[in-house]
């Protein structure tokens, strides 16, 4: 049966329904992406999300309010909106103009604010979660302030996400500026998650951030789900492009262990042969209307079909 008749057929997902716990770790556009793939999981799927981005309205209010990174979790809380309404619309309004609000986004002030107010960050998503009637759950990677640092092979290091994709070279390590706590709650999902996916979204910047917390990638390893990286679609722009299908692997187990992972899903053109303990999807998984993004349908039937055989 070809993608098209697939993509045409009411979906299904015998063996995703039948799980309780499922975590998704990730940034912005890949992970908002994944969730709104899978909304039929309601209350049973969490996201956990990265809170390293320095860029845009983010960084420009990381800069002078020394918050996390809100950014990310805001465009989640976007894209899994079941129904848009005047609230989402005006989550996710951004100021025109050229004065100091000029480029800023409504959603990102609003949270700035409920975390200036002491609330804390966790409870101010939920609130939003709340007021936008988005039933999944999202929780920041952590609760504290962090940057992600790169080094390069000759020692110099490169502080901040948006300087890091903007890299030549492939950094030769990656590190937090400083060492931060995983949410609990964070924590807590993975130990009681019975599947866990990584990506899609670009690589150093939204999916490594969450498994360089520690106790997030030590849940990881200590957890019984199974664990699937999913691909981008093409090569990425930036150092992460650099890197074949197998090192990308081979990043993430370095955080979460070896042989950690148990499936992949990536394109029907990727010539890469990943060890024998790694189950491989490849699969054409392009929306229509942009290439490099994956179509929602597509994506949740081979998830679907991917831990039909883990």
């Amino acid at each position: 049966m070809d993608t098209q008749q697939l993509s045409q057929k009411p979906a299904r997902h015998h063996h995703l329904n039948r799980l309780n716990a499922v975590v998704a770790l990730g940034g912005g556009h890949g992970l908002g992406r994944l969730l709104s793939a899978l909304p039929f999981l309601k209350e049973r799927l969490t996201g956990i999300v990265a809170t390293t981005d320095n860029g845009g309205s983010t960084g420009r209010i990381r800069s002078q309010q020394g918050v996390i990174a809100w950014g990310d979790l805001r465009n989640c809380l976007n894209q899994i909106i079941v129904k848009p309404t005047v609230a989402s619309r005006l989550f996710e309004y951004r100021f025109g103009g050229t004065g100091e609000l000029s480029g800023h986004n409504l959603g990102n002030l609003i949270l700035t604010a409920l975390e200036n107010m002491q609330i804390r960050p966790l409870d101010g998503i939920n609130l939003v979660r709340d007021l936008l009637h988005v039933r999944s759950k999202l929780i920041p990677m952590s609760e504290t302030p962090v940057h992600l640092i790169a080094e390069l092979q000759c020692g110099t290091k490169v502080l901040g996400e948006v300087q890091i994709d903007a890299l030549a070279e492939t950094p030769h390590h990656l590190e937090l500026d400083t060492p931060v706590l995983g949410t609990p709650e964070a924590i807590a999902a993975i130990q009681e998650a019975e599947l866990i996916l990584l990506g899609p979204g670009s690589f150093f910047t939204s999916i490594m951030p969450n498994l360089l917390v520690s106790d997030l990638a030590q849940a990881i390893h200590q957890s019984q789900a199974k664990v699937i990286f999913i691909d981008n679609i093409g090569q990425e722009h930036g150092p992460a492009g650099n890197l074949s299908l197998n090192q990308r692997v081979e990043w993430i187990e370095h955080c979460i262990g070896q042989s950690r992972i148990n499936g992949v899903i990536t394109t029907d053109d990727e010539p890469s042969i990943l060890p024998l303990h790694i189950k491989t999807l490849r699969k054409n998984l392009s929306a229509d209307d942009v290439y490099y993004r994956h179509d929602r349908h597509k994506l949740s039937k081979a998830i679907d079909e991917l831990i039909q055989n883990l």
